[in-house]
């Protein structure tokens, strides 16, 4: 059984020793050294070859977000951010995803965690994930994140039915990159309302939403408990929180709560997409993106059941992970495959029909 070689860097000696001993106990990984600081890290990848890099995000002499971005331009590698959960941390965390990192670990308490247990199981399998992770798209999307939004394609738009709509993407491992490649497409004038769940701790998608709204055309916000959905906003479900939506008079709200996570997640697709087959008087176009697993799936049987529904699944090319979009395919509740390039224009169709 192959090994996969991990390369574990942190400024503390006491974190790059639980870290490395959490990993070392997973048969299917292997650590085959360790850094203190971005520069000793980039020198011990030209000597070590690994497979995962394990990056601290806050680092002297060279921090986390400088050092990933070396990676990514000279020899992109699955990279997992171990993060604090203070603002700054999560804010850099964000861009980290968006310069190319695969995904990230939340430290449960400061710069130097006791309690890193907590999490063992959680780091262990998102470094067995990136092991597995396709990297081919990462140039050509950390690039991207560099742009100002004026660069970004607008699409022409005009609901010619008059019929309402609202979208709602599911998204997990890979999907902040993958998000701005699609949210940044729409333009302000988009007839409909955007629901999206990211798998992400509580603390995460508010820093997400804040970086989002400030490349898109659109309003990009973490949802609120009760707030009037708007047409030409996108609302990222917050971490920790399930996601559903409710009539108001004529309008519909956010409506937010903490009930048990499903399928190991909360927010969770499918609970968003089970809460949107109640309204069978719009039409809905889901969309279900690159991450690990089948949330979602669920969801989208039951909304194709309750009305007119268009979905549309990130292909396999594009997709960090395509365990998410590839079990909605499996269940046949897909009606088009394309490219998280494309994703933009095929809702942009369907919202114009």
């Amino acid at each position: 059984m192959k090994k996969a070689k991990v390369l574990v860097v942190d400024d503390s000696a006491f974190m790059r020793k639980l870290i490395s001993d959490f990993l070392s106990e997973h048969p299917r990984l292997h650590v085959v050294g360790t850094a203190r600081d971005g520069q000793e890290a980039l020198q011990k990848i030209e000597q070590l070859h690994p497979d995962v890099v394990t990056l601290d995000v806050e680092m002297p002499v060279m921090n986390g977000l400088e050092t990933l971005k070396h990676i990514m331009q000279n020899r992109p590698l699955p990279v997992i951010m171990i993060s604090s959960t203070t603002t700054e941390g999560a804010e850099n965390t964000i861009l980290a995803l968006q310069y190319g990192a695969v995904d990230f670990i939340a430290k449960p308490s400061g710069a130097i965690s006791l309690d890193l247990y907590k999490i063992k199981d959680k780091m262990i399998e998102k470094v067995l994930l990136a092991s597995e992770a396709n990297l081919r798209t990462v140039k050509t999307k950390q690039k991207m994140s560099m742009l100002p939004q004026k660069q970004y394609s607008k699409i022409e738009v005009s609901n010619a039915s008059g019929k309402r709509k609202i979208i709602a993407i599911g998204t997990s491992t890979g999907g902040p990159r993958a998000l701005q490649h699609v949210l940044t497409k729409f333009p302000a004038t988009i007839d409909a309302p955007i629901l999206v769940v990211q798998h992400m701790p509580k603390g995460f998608t508010k820093s997400l939403a804040t970086r989002l709204d400030s490349l898109c055309h659109i309003r990009v916000k973490e949802a609120e408990d009760g707030e009037i959905i708007q047409k030409g906003t996108a609302y990222i479900a917050p971490g920790g929180k399930h996601l559903h939506v409710k009539r108001v008079g004529m309008s519909l709200a956010i409506h937010l709560d903490e009930a048990a996570p499903r399928n190991g997640h909360r927010p969770s697709v499918d609970v968003m997409f089970e809460s949107l087959s109640a309204l069978t008087d719009y039409e809905k176009i889901a969309v279900i993106m690159t991450g690990m697993g089948s949330d979602g799936t669920a969801g989208l049987k039951q909304l194709k059941s309750s009305g007119k529904t268009f979905v549309i699944a990130e292909s396999a090319e594009s997709s960090v992970v395509f365990g998410m979009p590839k079990s909605a395919i499996a269940a046949n509740v897909v009606d088009e495959i394309v490219h998280v390039d494309d994703i933009a224009e095929a809702v942009m169709k369907h919202v114009q029909v």
